[in-house]
């Protein structure tokens, strides 16, 4: 199995997998179900994922960021059993009661407080050497999306995984000083905590966890060899092998939550391939000793007004559990609200004294349900949306018209009249886009992604013109003309602001060209008066003496001009360009309302 992400329209980043049939096909064997690709190709995408390839060898799948259980092969695999085969669902993980310890010195409470432990037994990573590297490479795979899903970039979770026949238990955890060495992974030689920060490749990657840092964590065995530097890096002596059929899994991290959910769908990734879970008796920061993990589900209380509410209909028992299973949980039956519960209930998520609630019982590792809403979504999605019936609504609700959607309409309509087609690019970009080339100050703070998965998709963008260029520049062999605008949204100051702008590839496109096209757009504005300024020397983008600014009444609302070709090269654009760049919410309100 291999992994990688994908970039939606509107910056979001999913994460997509790409699983051999076989793997699925030998996991549903062992458990004497049959693997059907077309079923399978039909049903996915009502899980809430997306399918970009299946064939005869291997299934693409996008996973949507509110399924981080679906990030493996394996754990794909145990989650279809039930949707698929209407398999009896498990949300209890089997975990068998083990006697390794770990200790955790109190002193990681201000380190890293969080440390889990798992052991998998009688683990088969296959026959040949190819299905054995496979193995590994999907559990490192695995490993990589978790922490990202769940991990934000191993500050909230990381993982560690070890070839338990090279430790001798018990393990403790403890804050080394950064002159503390060991042999880190891939390296064949002893090198410090500090060394690793900066010289090691994941040292260097990772580096900004430490930060402020001068007590460092790190876990042993009883023979004072180490396992890992969470969240850096694993020892070199316990690096999973060929061989390996026993395995220690660490997780350490801030967030409980994430962490817990890490270590389960680890283990449940393992015992897809025949291995035993084992408990390990944690004795934590705070001195409360654990068996770790609790493979126990957790019951969600839903009331029962919600689900027959929000679905437009009332479900038996029958229905209620069918559904439910083929979502991995079990319904656990009614029971009346607390008698605390009000008469009146204040939250959507209440119930009122005398009410019905709904039980069901979920896996502990499902980290996407946080609210009874989500258990309305499961329930719906395991009965079938399209089995839900048909209704109209009871009540005439008359909507309340956007303050600004008269103005946007009218925009678009405009600079459509005009030629122009309309384009939505990423709302994430970089600073060498948005104010290096097209020598634009900040305007107010940055909003900065704290782990950027690529150095193009640093910050939320504050201007629109840098995404166009780039379009332009990915269609620069098309003929010209080529004319695009984006009415879309950018962030100051962390708060969101709409803003216009258009960029056009023409042969003798000038400045007369593009004053034409704001006078036009202003006319269909209803902008009766204006004032059209000369921008000074280096404002912009623009090419000197051949730009100017939009004034409505004593408000700026925008700019517009011939691009300077210095700024069109560093595109790999060699044609002439004009364009322009408005404020909405000033138009908006500089602009009376015809409507």
């Amino acid at each position: 199995m291999s992994a990688h992400y994908r970039i939606g329209l509107r910056g979001d980043i999913i994460p997509t997998i790409s699983v051999q049939q076989s793997l699925l096909a030998a996991i549903m064997k062992s458990h004497g179900l049959d693997h059907n690709i077309e079923v399978l190709a039909q049903q996915l995408p009502l899980m809430g994922t997306d399918i970009d390839k299946c064939d005869n060898d291997v299934l693409d799948i996008e996973i949507f960021p509110d399924r981080p259980d679906l990030l493996s092969g394996e754990t794909l695999a145990f989650a279809l059993r039930p949707f698929l085969h209407a398999t009896n669902a498990t949300p209890n993980l089997n975990v068998v009661k083990g006697n390794i310890e770990m200790n955790v010195d109190a002193e990681l409470t201000t380190i890293r407080p969080v440390i889990l432990g798992a052991v998998v037994r009688g683990v088969d990573n296959g026959s040949t050497s190819e299905e054995k590297e496979n193995f590994i490479q999907a559990l490192m795979d695995h490993q990589e999306k978790l922490h990202f899903a769940l991990g934000r970039g191993r500050k909230r979770a990381s993982i560690g995984v070890h070839d338990l026949s090279k430790l001798k238990p018990p393990f403790r955890v403890m804050g080394v000083d950064g002159d503390f060495s060991f042999t880190p992974l891939a390296m064949e030689h002893e090198m410090t905590i500090t060394e690793i920060l900066q010289n090691h490749p994941k040292g260097i990657d990772y580096a900004h966890l430490m930060e402020g840092m001068d007590r460092y964590p790190i876990i042993l065995d009883s023979n004072d060899d180490v396992l890992s530097f969470p969240p850096i890096i694993n020892g070199a002596h316990t690096t999973v092998s060929h061989s390996t059929s026993e395995f220690f899994i660490d997780v350490t991290g801030w967030d409980r939550r994430a962490c817990e959910a890490s270590l389960m769908l680890i283990a449940l990734q393992l015992s897809e391939h025949g291995g035993t879970i084992e408990s390990v008796i944690i004795d934590g920061v705070d001195g409360v000793i654990e068996n770790i993990p609790n493979g126990e589900g957790i019951i969600h209380s839903v009331p029962q007004r919600l689900v027959n509410g929000l679905l437009g209909r009332s479900f038996s028992d029958d229905e209620l559990s069918s559904s439910i299973n083929r979502m991995g949980g079990i319904y656990s039956g009614q029971s009346p609200a607390p008698d605390n519960s009000p008469q009146v209930p204040i939250r959507m998520a209440d119930a009122a004294a005398g009410e019905q609630m709904l039980n069901f019982v979920m896996p502990r590792w499902r980290f996407d349900i946080l609210h009874p809403v989500d258990l309305v979504e499961e329930i719906a999605i395991g009965h079938g949306y399209e089995y839900l019936g048909q209704d109209v609504a009871k009540a005439p609700l008359t909507a309340i018209p956007r303050t600004d959607g008269h103005i946007r309409r009218r925009i678009r309509q405009s600079l459509q009249g005009l030629g122009l087609m309309q384009i939505q690019s990423l709302t994430l970009s970089n600073d060498r886009d948005q104010f290096e080339l097209m020598r634009w100050q900040q305007s107010g703070e940055v909003t900065r992604i704290t782990n950027p998965i690529t150095i193009d998709h640093t910050l939320l963008r504050q201007y629109i013109l840098p995404g166009l260029f780039r379009l332009l520049a990915s269609n620069r062999h098309h003929e010209l003309p080529q004319g695009v605008y984006e009415l879309g949204t950018v962030v100051r100051d962390h708060k969101n602001y709409d803003r216009v702008g258009f960029l056009m590839a023409e042969r003798g496109g000038g400045f007369a060209a593009v004053r034409g096209r704001i006078q036009a757009m202003l006319r269909d504005l209803g902008a009766t008066e204006y004032i059209i300024e000369p921008l000074p020397e280096g404002e912009g983008p623009w090419l000197a003496g051949r730009s100017a600014k939009v004034i409505i009444g004593k408000t700026w609302v925008g700019c517009f001009g011939e691009i300077d070709p210095t700024v069109s090269n560093e595109f790999e654009l060699k044609v002439p360009i004009n364009g322009a760049e408005f404020d909405v919410s000033l138009l908006n309100s500089a602009l009376p309302d015809p409507v």
